[in-house]
């Protein structure tokens, strides 16, 4: 048996679609299994051992309407044991308050639905991405420390010059992750 990805993404404007076909491209098509979320179950995640979430944040910290329709989804998945990497479409400039929002979001409803009574999270998570470069009043996408992103931040808005080489940057980084677990 192969190794195989599943990159599960929900897209309104095609940004997420196409950043999610741009890292699928990057690690291989061979390797990565892109799934819409607006097409398919949430539950179809039980096929993968690796997993990568697209999602993008609208207006003032919402969740795009796919992930916010299959919400109450994500607490039904079992995701224990799986290795998860996140990335997030947001616009820094316009939705400073709320730059990736949704990334945050989505991040704390994986951890919350997977962890131990001890508060363990039984996910292991990658692809913590730095947060320089980017100018933002807040966000919830911020870890503890508040130095990294929970995941891939992308604007196609403000630095849409920037976001090849941070799929690319990014990519490569899961790929030496998920090695390092292997």
């Amino acid at each position: 048996m192969s190794f195989k990805i599943g990159l599960f993404y929900g897209s309104t404007t095609c940004y997420t679609e196409i950043a999610a076909e741009k890292i699928r491209d990057f690690i291989g098509d061979d390797i990565v299994d892109l799934h819409n979320i607006k097409d398919v179950a949430l539950s179809k995640t039980a096929d993968y051992d690796t997993l990568i979430f697209g999602i993008s944040t609208w207006d003032f910290g919402e969740i795009q309407e796919d992930w916010e329709s299959h919400w109450d989804d994500i607490a039904e998945l079992d995701l224990s044991h799986k290795t998860i990497a996140l990335f997030g479409m947001g616009d820094q400039n316009g939705y400073a308050e709320w730059f990736q929002d949704a990334l945050g979001m989505l991040h704390d409803a994986i951890i919350e639905a997977n962890s131990t009574a001890q508060g363990q999270t039984t996910v292991n998570r990658i692809g913590y991405w730095p947060n320089q470069g980017y100018d933002f009043i807040a966000s919830k996408a911020l870890t503890d420390d508040q130095k990294f992103f929970v995941g891939l931040a992308l604007d196609e808005d403000c630095q849409y010059e920037l976001s090849d080489q941070r799929i690319t940057d990014w990519s490569t980084q899961v790929l030496t992750e998920i090695a390092g677990d292997a």
